[in-house]
């Protein structure tokens, strides 16, 4: 490690940050970075956790601790490996950020890429790795840090097998970087131990930046975050998770008791719409029904049926505090035992005779892709074909979730209903199941029954989503005290 004799933008992370890097780190970015180098100046191999809420930073401090530790080692050599669930696109990304710190005057003209994966100053190096489990990294060795980007999606034997070992024979010191998630990854379980043993060490191993932290001193930030709570509700599992850093079960019921309670509505089942309002529609479409040969009549569908929800979408209750429209269910429709070409002219007779929607979202998975095709001819304006994979089915999911959350979905009120009932009995029953990535699964066990009333629920709601103001993001820009483009 080479010693800065009589140079203030070496003799501290600080110093470099305010002299050498184009902005200044804040002060809770700043409070980890110095832990993190003190760790590494003294050879201690500590282990770190830094979770930041979203637009907090998290970026900005990783690259400009890097930066500041190529130049410190440039001398006496030594290597640094960054890892992140994927090369592309959070590598490069990692890798614009730390360009952009070097390609300021102090740092420009030292440094060099090499081989599309590492930058070089003199003697010191990063090599950015990718914690895919499909790539090949073994052999790699973190001699001054090993960070890793986003630990929460890393997968824990990839982490232990291939990445933690590169920093044993070193003493090398570590970094986890991320946001919150669910309960059972490498950065939560690190943040545990970190938080069990600063007691014992009396020592930070765990840095913490929520969205108020940042909210505190930053107004466009604090409206930024205060809009997506507004959309999302406090209880949304991405406020929880990458903006209030707070951890959420793996699995569980989707709506819980109080959830439900939230959904019941007190405006009547319609027939038919009221003169000046505004309806949408979602429908879930179940397979095509098909005639064994030889045998006469039709077959029935067992496992599912297509169901049609409607939802007038005006003005949003008071009471609820939310600016966006309401959602509020006022009929069901659900067929079984219907070819597709039935189903549709059923449909049309309902969407565009009766309704007269001004949007519908359609299963166009599988099957449902014919019934969505006839549907696009006639309606090309007003449909929404959406193909269930397993980002499009989380998004729904999340969606729904966030419309109950705030109290905009409601359901009608009709004592003996049979369809609202089954509604309620797959509310009741469906169950969500964290994944990577930050999506989820959710679905009603075998046992309990299906999900066709939920799914088409999560349908109307995008529907309904089309025709209201955009979500509140982007890119932050209102000067030096922001993050810009996602630091």
């Amino acid at each position: 490690m080479d010693t800065p004799e009589g140079d203030p933008a070496l003799a501290s992370l600080a110093g470099f940050s305010r002299l050498a890097a184009p902005r200044m780190l804040r002060p809770y970015q700043l409070e980890a970075g110095e832990a993190v180098w003190d760790s590494v100046r003294r050879g201690e191999g500590r282990t770190f956790t830094i979770l930041m809420a979203r637009q907090s930073g998290k970026n900005e401090l990783a690259a400009q601790l890097e930066a500041y530790l190529l130049h410190r080692f440039a001398g006496s050599g030594g290597q640094i490996v960054k890892a992140a669930p994927t090369f592309h696109p959070q590598l490069l990304t990692s890798m614009l950020r730390l360009r952009e710190v070097l390609a300021t005057p102090f740092s420009e003209g030292r440094w060099t890429g090499r081989h599309g994966h590492a930058i070089e100053m003199d003697n010191a190096r990063i090599l950015f790795l990718s914690a895919d489990p499909s790539a090949n990294v073994v052999g790699s060795t973190a001699s001054i840090l090993l960070a890793v980007d986003e630990a929460q999606d890393v997968d824990e034997d990839v982490y232990w097998r291939k990445f933690r070992p590169m920093a044993a024979t070193t003493r090398a010191t570590t970094v986890l970087y991320g946001t919150a998630w669910d309960e059972d990854n490498i950065l939560e379980q690190q943040r545990r131990h970190n938080r069990e043993q600063e007691g014992r060490l009396n020592r930070r191993l765990n840095f913490e930046a929520p969205w108020p932290i940042l909210g505190s001193i930053s107004p466009p930030y604090r409206a930024f975050v205060e809009a997506e709570i507004e959309r999302l509700g406090h209880e949304h599992p991405t406020v929880k998770t990458q903006y209030l850093l707070e951890p959420i079960s793996s699995v569980g019921r989707l709506f819980p008791a109080h959830l439900l309670e939230r959904m019941q509505g007190r405006h009547p089942r319609l027939d038919g719409p009221l003169l000046g309002r505004q309806y949408v529609a979602g429908v879930d479409v179940a397979g095509q029904v098909v005639v064994p040969a030889g045998r006469v009549g039709r077959a029935l569908n067992e496992h599912d049926e297509t169901v049609i929800t409607i939802a007038d979408t005006g003005p949003s209750d008071p009471a609820t505090g939310s600016r966006l429209p309401a959602i509020r269910v006022v009929r069901h429709y659900r067929w079984r035992d219907l070819t597709h070409v039935e189903q549709y002219h059923r449909m049309m007779e309902l969407l565009q005779s009766v309704w007269q929607v001004t949007r519908v979202c359609v299963d166009a998975t599988g099957v449902g892709a014919g019934l969505a095709s006839f549907l696009h001819r006639s309606l090309p304006s007003r449909l929404d074909p959406v193909v269930f994979t397993g980002k499009s089915k989380s998004d729904l999911g999340f969606g729904l979730l966030s419309s109950v959350e705030t109290g905009r979905l409601s359901l009608y009120l009709a004592p003996g209903d049979a369809d609202l009932g089954e509604c309620w009995a797959q509310l009741r029953s469906v169950r969500y199941r964290l994944r990577g990535s930050e999506e989820m699964e959710f679905s009603s066990p075998a046992a309990t029954g299906h999900d066709d009333f939920v799914m088409s629920l999560a349908l109307t709601v995008r529907a309904a989503g089309a025709m209201g103001p955009p979500a509140f993001g982007g890119i932050i820009r209102s000067g030096p005290t922001v993050d810009d483009g996602g630091w």
